[in-house]
């Protein structure tokens, strides 16, 4: 914990990718990301703040919800601009149902970013002059071919003020 209050540091709730999917995103975050900022891997956000004082129950629903999914089927369909940065957008019905039922179970602790709609997306730059960003964006785009990928599970992290710290991973259809 890195708060000096009694409070842990929230909770973070990614998916978790393939290996090849993974290598392609945080390479290219790694290339893209300014360094100095750049403190985790590529990540697919779904919640970005739960209540650390609750982490077993937290772990103890997504682990109940995801073992009796079916691994989500992950569209990679498009670039989007951020401002200050690049992103690539994703499509996944099956995963938005999901995390749908995650939003209900966790309703009464969501925050409003978290209780609002979800663009699922994988960060690779931000945090960087617009005209670098536009630059990337066009650079990006020239080679971009649409890509599926299948999501094998989920992982929990704890916030550590910047750096976080990987506290659990639950993969999807063990009891299928």
């Amino acid at each position: 914990m890195t708060n000096s209050g009694a409070t842990p540091d929230p909770l973070i709730l990614t998916l978790q990718f393939d290996a090849p999917t993974f290598a392609q995103f945080d390479g290219l975050r790694r290339r893209h990301f300014p360094a100095a900022l750049n403190h985790i891997p590529a990540h697919v956000t779904l919640f970005h703040h739960l209540p650390g004082l609750d982490e077993a129950g937290i772990a103890e629903t997504v682990a109940a919800l995801a073992r009796v999914e079916a691994p989500p089927q992950v569209a990679v369909t498009g670039l989007r601009f951020l401002g200050r940065g690049v992103a690539y957008g994703l499509e996944s019905p099956a995963l938005a149902t999901f995390r749908g039922r995650l939003a209900h179970e966790f309703a009464a602790v969501l925050t409003a970013q978290d209780g609002q709609g979800w663009r699922p997306h994988v960060t690779v730059q931000n945090k960087v002059a617009t005209g670098v960003a536009r630059a990337l964006l066009a650079e990006l785009e020239a080679d971009f071919t649409p890509f599926r990928f299948t999501a094998p599970g989920l992982v929990l992290w704890r916030y550590l003020g910047g750096p976080w710290e990987r506290r659990a991973a639950f993969a999807f259809g063990e009891n299928r």
